[in-house]
């Protein structure tokens, strides 16, 4: 995903992938499981806004049981020099009930590894439970949330899958949103573009580690 900070709204937003899940054997429910990554301008426009989502297809039932897991870090990587490596990251951690942010700062190594930047917390949000009002955190510049979202990709699979087969042509306007009804688990950073670099124009992915 490459993203322009200069940019007055997402029209020139590139989105490269959604992956709701990635094999019969991830299903919803594992907390490593990232469905789709978001970054965008935010209403106050000198900030940039990192979505994570994660444990795609929850059903409303399952939504409430849904949870982060302690041995789970989210990191969201920043390239701010063109080169395809992470120059900062922005790591999220649960404990408890809350969710710990670390960053933006420099990682201690790139890669697959990475290590807890604990000298860096910049703040930390209550998670919000399934069918309560959203609660957020504003610490260090900074805005923070995490808990269950309605899952806001669209896609429509059944007709995809028609073109694949040879039965349909193209899409239908409006099609039918495969992803209606169900829930993602998201993990929200806003933060200060001048806490990002000076480039004009920044690439961001995420991952998901366990703990070793």
């Amino acid at each position: 995903m490459l993203l322009g900070l200069s940019l007055v709204a997402v029209s020139g937003l590139i989105l490269v992938a959604a992956d709701h899940i990635d094999a019969p054997a991830t299903m919803s429910g594992d907390a490593g499981d990232i469905t789709d990554v978001y970054a965008f301008q935010g209403q106050n426009t000198s900030n940039l806004v990192f979505a994570v989502n994660t444990q795609g297809l929850l059903s409303p039932n399952a939504t409430g049981a849904a949870t982060f897991k302690d041995n789970v870090m989210v990191e969201i990587n920043i390239d701010n020099n063109g080169d395809n490596v992470e120059d900062l990251v922005i790591q999220a951690i649960k404990r408890d009930d809350k969710m710990y942010f670390f960053g933006p700062v420099a990682p201690g190594t790139t890669g697959t590894s990475s290590t807890v930047k604990t000298a860096a917390a910049s703040g930390s949000v209550t998670i919000s439970k399934y069918g309560t009002a959203a609660l957020t955190a504003e610490q260090n510049g900074m805005k923070f949330f995490a808990g269950p979202r309605d899952d806001p990709f669209f896609f429509d699979l059944g007709r995809f899958q028609a073109i694949l087969g040879g039965t349909a042509t193209g899409f239908n306007n409006p099609g039918t949103d495969t992803f209606a009804g169900t829930n993602v688990m998201s993990i929200v950073v806003e933060v200060p573009k001048s806490m990002l670099g000076s480039s004009s124009t920044v690439g961001v992915w995420a991952e998901t580690k366990k703990k070793q």
